[in-house]
């Protein structure tokens, strides 16, 4: 497979379709929402942090749906086997919420009942705020945590649906360097930016009504350097390039089709707490994947309707990038199959 990587410009034509698809390892698409020609209310937006090590993380949302607002708190306990996640909701935001038109600089707010979520990025640094009441029974969660040595290059996508004027600009930015706390109740998660890292998913774009996606994400030190991957695959026209890279030392390495082997129950649905297998038809990714928990989500509200089962576990295995074998022994990760009507 032949991938075909963007060159600098705007990301869309006077027609609202995508000038060319393809990916790249900064974000060379100029993105603006009022170039954008489809209706108004199918515009997705969002920035969704993961910030993790070893024994425990935290994700945080906010993203502007058009016909809705989210605001979304998770904390994951690996060595308790605990999750919890909580959100809130403002209807018919619009883009209301002003989503930075680039992920290199520029600040978002989410205000919701009991939440407050504040992403600030001066171009230098990230600091995420976030405080929310009654997040777990009578709990309340807040953090304070700030992100910094953004590595050289990233994973940056840009795909076509087929239907016209539909499109996904996104862009993964692994192994960023996380320090600062999250306190649920009485309980402190400490962040320590030598074995502690986040991920951003960037996304903007118009998307078709049902979808179905998969991701995987690692952000790990192996011998002394940064380690991490992005996997995806399941929507949209791919042909141009897949989402696929491995990343090492702020470098990022093409990989081409990937395969999530999901094990199957005699009723043949997923079997998402058993082992899994990922493979790519180049063989640059052989891993296995061991299951903590399955941070599951059933949303069914009207038309709009969710199905998310984001497993967090221990990735063993290899990657390869030129020749090189890099061994993965135990770290933990995620892998996600989600599917919306949205």
């Amino acid at each position: 497979m032949e991938q075909k990587k963007l060159t600098l410009g705007k990301l869309l034509n006077v027609y609202g379709n995508l000038n060319e698809a393809g990916y790249a390892t900064s974000l060379v698409k100029e993105y603006n929402r009022a170039d954008i020609k489809a209706r108004k209310s199918r515009i997705k937006e969002w920035d969704y942090y993961y910030i993790g090590n070893q024994h425990y993380g935290v994700a945080l949302t906010i993203d502007d749906n058009s016909y809705m607002g989210l605001g979304s708190v998770s904390v994951l306990d690996f060595d308790n086997d605990f999750w919890n996640t909580k959100s809130a909701i403002n209807w018919f935001t619009n883009g209301k919420t002003h989503m930075p038109s680039t992920s290199k600089y520029g600040d978002v707010h989410f205000k919701g009942k009991g939440i407050e979520i504040s992403f600030f990025n001066d171009g230098e640094k990230r600091r995420l705020l976030c405080k929310m009441k009654n997040f777990f029974k009578k709990y309340d969660f807040s953090c304070d945590i700030e992100i910094t040595d953004e590595p050289e290059e990233s994973m940056v996508i840009a795909t076509p649906f087929e239907k016209k004027r539909h499109f996904y600009y996104n862009q993964k930015i692994n192994c960023m360097r996380a320090e600062g706390r999250a306190v649920v109740g009485g309980k402190t998660y400490f962040f320590d930016k030598e074995n502690s890292f986040a991920v951003l998913d960037w996304g903007r774009g118009v998307w078709t009504y049902k979808n179905t996606w998969y991701w995987s994400s690692l952000n790990s030190i192996v011998n002394g350097k940064r380690v991490g991957f992005n996997l995806g695959y399941g929507f949209g026209d791919t042909r141009a390039a897949t989402e696929n890279m491995i990343f090492y030392d702020g470098k990022a390495y093409k990989v081409e089709q990937v395969t999530f082997h999901i094990p199957q129950t005699e009723e043949d649905k997923d079997d998402f707490m058993n082992e899994w297998k990922m493979t790519s038809s180049d063989n640059k990714v052989n891993l296995t994947f061991k299951p903590i928990f399955d941070r599951h989500d059933d949303t069914n509200v009207l038309v709009i309707k969710s199905l998310q089962h984001q497993v967090f576990g221990r990735f063993s295995g290899t990657l390869e990038i030129k020749g090189q074998t890099i061994e993965i022994n135990d770290l933990v990760g995620f892998a996600e199959k989600v599917t919306n009507w949205w």
